[in-house]
């Protein structure tokens, strides 16, 4: 269960490190996601990658 929501002056800031640790295990998290579904899906997860690369092919800098 996630904690009932605090008042935003309750709550000190986040510093960078932790900032950084959570995205890290954030990404981890997607990575390791991806890649289930890559096994469970296989003909799913390549047409995504075909859709990604073409998305990325046509993208302009």
């Amino acid at each position: 269960m996630q904690e009932p929501e605090r008042e935003q002056h309750d709550i000190e800031p986040e510093t960078e490190a932790q900032r950084r640790r959570r995205r890290a295990q954030f990404l981890r998290e997607l990575n390791e996601a991806k890649a289930l579904r890559e096994r469970v899906q296989p003909r799913r997860a390549r047409a995504a990658r075909m859709r990604q690369q073409m998305r990325m092919r046509t993208f302009r800098w």
